[in-house]
């Protein structure tokens, strides 16, 4: 072959149906980045951090099924981890290329040598190295194969030297098989589901992620079961819209109607869910589970019976196994605490604030109304999950991407620079804390550069909000939170972004009104409370293994709030909560 092995890996790529790599270039890529530049259907995205870089390919996979970062020698590979480990635990199929130096340098403690499997064993599910011309086609599909069909990180160690090399033809294929296929339990294990849900007349519907494909079957369900549905955060956009059944989320930025239905049911349902808060599952409840990864069934929760099947395939199959149910009293009692919980949380979009003090909950309720229906909105880690979870609604065309496992800050906008370049025709709103944009400011350069119409909203609060409120939860002085911010306004009119800030509460719907009908990329500081709270009004429901603590009063950011202990809550307490 005439092609060098950086060009056949790149032409692999393509045929994959990779679009562009995130990197930084220099050193050990140099070959890769120039066979790039070589062909027309690849796009080198050139990022300021690598952390940034695998952060947009991991928003790129979750969007459109799989995508490509890289990282040089060293530094290169170190910045990329945390970004990786973001979307191997989030399930986004990554591949990423680790360039390191020459091979016959490998051991010496060579300038900016790394042991790449050592470094990224713990975020991969694929994590080899080519030493030489003949691995690398064989090693290239099969990292893609694993990043597709196992949902995660892949990484192809490529030295540079190796990069240099003819290449040398693959002996098997070049393809990449993207199969699927259905997932359905065998009939008896069906049959006693059935029986088991037949069986108890009060029945609750927890859906995550994973039923996410399955919204109509998830209705149905509901409907002949007479079920109220909840759902964890990532399973909101996929299951919320049209479904007259659902009453919200439920978990540590999640509602009480969710966890009181929960509580208040005779047998939980969990469908594709691996929700890790177990204080908020209840434990003297029938619980039955359906996963399409085994290995998840009881592990967050006692079961009677866990069930192995993709969601869609395995409702389909046991729908008409199931009686009709016919007394809706405990789904409407359900229904109306519900409503009851989504009035009281107007209250702080009604009330908008102060000068320097708005309501972020104003904000994101705006925002929500002001966005388009098929919106990406992507959201930090911290408080800006709390009000995306709470105010911004499920269409059935929306995405919300976040860190929801890994749990990073800094995620919210180079999750939009990914989510942009993965669909240039919808628009993409960034909720960004002012902790976690300053983390990576360098790469407001990156969406200067390619020009993203990236809006992002900064809820300024000058503080680790989330943080601080966890340390007066528990009683601690809040130490070391607060933060002498720069003028992100002027910071992103200094690389040419349009930018906008937000003081005053009536200026708000003006301000953002402006942004998103901006063409390019725009930058909103708003001034938000930084003692609004993140809990429903007044009351929070804190969960404490299997007792009923009493009301206690605690200072929380200057408010004086009621803090409910209790693990299992009645009607009479809900009612005290929505009164």
């Amino acid at each position: 072959m005439s092609k060098k092995v950086a060009e056949q890996l790149v032409s692999m790529l393509v045929q994959a149906g990779i679009k562009r790599i995130y990197a930084v270039t220099g050193d050990s890529l140099n070959e890769l980045n120039d066979a790039v530049r070589k062909e027309p259907a690849l796009q080198w995205v050139h990022v300021r951090h690598e952390e940034a870089g695998a952060f947009a390919a991991a928003a790129e996979a979750e969007l459109n099924g799989l995508a490509c970062c890289a990282g040089s020698s060293g530094p290169g590979h170190v910045h990329l981890i945390n970004g990786l480990y973001d979307a191997h635990r989030s399930g986004s199929s990554v591949l990423a290329i680790a360039s390191t130096c020459a091979t016959h340098e490998f051991g010496t403690d060579y300038f900016q040598e790394t042991n790449t499997i050592r470094l990224f064993d713990d975020c991969s599910h694929y994590n080899q190295i080519a030493t030489t011309a003949a691995q690398l086609p064989r090693m290239t599909q099969a990292a893609i194969q694993h990043a597709i069909h196992r949902k995660g990180v892949a990484v192809l160690g490529l030295p540079g030297d190796v990069a240099a090399l003819p290449a040398v033809a693959n002996i098997s294929s070049d393809q990449n098989y993207f199969s699927r296929s259905r997932t359905v339990p065998l009939k008896e294990e069906l049959d006693n589901l059935a029986s088991l849900i037949n069986k108890y007349p009060k029945v609750c519907i927890f859906c995550g992620i994973g039923a996410s494909d399955a919204h109509q079957e998830v209705v149905e369900l509901a409907a002949k079961l007479k079920a109220p549905v909840g759902y964890s955060f990532r399973g909101k956009m996929g299951i919320q819209h049209n479904n007259p059944y659902e009453v919200g989320m439920t978990g540590l930025l999640g509602l009480p109607s969710a966890y009181h239905s929960m509580h208040e049911s005779d047998l939980v349902i969990l469908l594709g869910t691996d929700f890790p808060y177990v204080p908020f599952m209840p434990q003297d409840k029938v619980i039955v589970q359906i996963d399409a990864a085994a290995e998840r069934l009881g592990r967050r929760a006692k079961l009677k019976l866990g069930i192995h099947g993709d969601i869609r395939s395995t409702l389909s199959e046991l729908l008409p196994l199931l009686n009709e149910k016919t007394d809706r009293a405990f789904l409407d009692a359900q229904l109306h605490i519900y409503d009851k919980v989504k009035s009281h949380l107007t209250t702080y979009v009604k009330n908008k604030g102060k000068i320097d003090a708005i309501s972020p909950e104003a904000v994101a309720s705006e925002l929500d109304r002001l966005a388009s229906l098929n919106a990406i909105f992507t959201v930090d880690t911290g408080m800006c999950c709390v009000w995306g979870a709470r105010y911004i609604r499920s269409t059935g065309q929306r995405s919300m991407l976040g860190s929801f496992i890994h749990g990073s800050m800094a995620n919210a906008m180079p999750h939009a620079i990914g989510a942009a370049f993965a669909c240039p025709d919808r628009q993409v709103i960034a909720m960004c804390g002012d902790g976690g944009i300053s983390m990576l400011l360098g790469d407001l350069a990156t969406i200067k550069q390619y020009d993203l119409p990236i809006k992002m909203i900064v809820f300024n609060n000058r503080s680790l909000g989330m943080v601080k409120l966890e340390m007066e939860v528990q009683g601690l002085m809040d130490f070391q939170t607060d933060m002498v911010n720069p003028d992100f306004a002027m910071v992103a009119g200094s690389m040419g972004i349009r930018n906008i800030s937000i003081h005053d509460p009536e200026k708000l719907t003006e301000g953002l009104e402006e942004a998103l009908n901006f063409k390019g990329p725009v930058l909103v500081n708003v001034f938000t409370d930084p003692n609004a709270l993140a809990m429903p009004p007044k009351i929070e429901l804190k969960m404490v293994k299997g007792m009923a603590v009493s009301m206690t009063k605690l200072m929380l950011g200057g408010q004086l709030i009621e803090v409910l202990d209790t693990v299992r809550s009645n009607y009479k307490h809900l009612k005290e909560l929505t009164d």
